[in-house]
């Protein structure tokens, strides 16, 4: 076996190793609800008409069924921390919930879509539709409802059933990757400065999370957004030869800066709920010394075209060493990055990682309606 394949073996199978110390293997809820952007999409995206697609190869090249449309080369961010929190299986899609059995719904539904923002227009006007914040949620409950009627047609059992589960939100990203840095697709850019557009954006937020509440949601973390400028695709489009692009990075903490904020304002608000705040931004700027590649790790596209197709060429080639790469694609994090963050989003191993506490906490936690 050549020396890269050997190292790449050897490093992946010490993460795996060492995600292996957290699962007890008993589920600590009942159920993990997903929603956000293609960090987390596992084939919500599939069917649509968009250029936001991974259900091709290379995606999927270190996952054992493939390319379901997972945008990364193994499992993604909801599934690490499914396995986390001690499920046995990986949360279905939503696509497919349609034919799940109940007991699989009762267990939780992946909402997540590759492009999905915050706001309905983002990503459509360049790449095609997508299932935004506000669709998710739509479809969040239609499946509540149908959990009602598993549960003997009782809303009252539901609630009680979703109150102990877990559901993790990640979105925002494509608000600027495919809105806010578009300026020809999107009007957003010339009608906001970056605090105004972060103050609208966290504004329609909290209407959704205070949807996501009225739904049931009562154990909720809320993850930031990471470093978009440092990401190959904004590097190349935004870039003039430095690592990062450090005014879209200041851009984007000013969104996360108020997303404390809102945090800290709906747990005032609503007592028999806890948000919390991952702070993905300090979760993914620490990575292992074995971890160390910044380029994409499969075949892109022409990045500079501007247009927000960061997604990996068709059949293209892929790197051996996977396991040495931060980035799958120009915006997606491979299954190596993601093991650690869900790792430091799950258990906290700095004060910054999380707030106020972690997700292993969060589900510790006996909330009541």
């Amino acid at each position: 076996m050549p020396m890269g394949l050997k190292v790449c073996h050897l490093v992946l199978s010490l993460i795996l190793m060492d995600l292996s110390k957290w699962v007890n293997g008993a589920e600590q809820v009942p159920c993990y609800f997903i929603f956000g952007d293609s960090l987390w999409d596992n084939g919500n995206n599939n069917a649509l008409s968009t250029k936001a697609k991974a259900n091709y190869p290379p995606y999927g090249i270190d996952f054992p069924e493939g390319a379901t449309g997972r945008f990364t080369n193994g499992r993604n961010m909801g599934d690490i921390l499914a396995q986390l929190l001690g499920f046995e299986n990986f949360i279905p899609s939503f696509a497919h919930a349609s034919n799940a059995k109940d007991q699989e719904i009762l267990r939780g539904v992946n909402y997540a879509s590759g492009g999905a923002g915050i706001r309905n227009e983002t990503t459509r006007n360049n790449l095609g539709p997508v299932i935004s914040m506000d669709m998710q949620l739509q479809n969040h409950q239609n499946t509540a409802s149908r959990i009602a009627k598993i549960l003997g047609n009782s809303e009252e059992s539901a609630a009680k059933h979703l109150s102990k589960c877990i559901y993790s939100v990640g979105i925002g990203n494509n608000d600027y990757i495919n809105n806010y840095l578009l300026p020809q697709f999107y009007p957003t850019n010339s009608s906001y400065t970056p605090d105004q557009y972060a103050t609208v954006l966290i504004q329609q937020y909290s209407l959704q999370l205070k949807t996501l509440y009225n739904f049931g949601a009562r154990k909720v973390a809320l993850f930031g957004l990471g470093l978009i400028g440092c990401t190959p695709g904004c590097i190349a489009m935004y870039g003039n030869g430095t690592s990062c692009v450090e005014y879209i990075n200041n851009e984007v903490q000013m969104f996360n800066t108020k997303l404390v904020s809102l945090v800290d304002e709906l747990n005032n608000n609503f007592q028999d709920t806890k948000f919390i705040y991952v702070n993905t931004s300090s979760v993914s700027s620490s990575v292992p010394a074995t971890v160390i590649n910044t380029s994409p790790c499969c075949e892109v596209g022409n990045l500079t075209a501007n247009n927000g197709v960061l997604t990996c060429i068709p059949s293209g080639t892929a790197c051996p060493n996977r396991a040495e790469h931060i980035m799958w694609d120009a915006a997606h994090p491979t299954e190596a990055a993601y093991v650690m963050m869900a790792e430091r989003s799950y258990k906290a191993q700095l004060p910054s990682d999380t707030y106020p506490i972690d997700i292993h906490h969060l589900a510790q936690l006996n909330l009541t309606n």
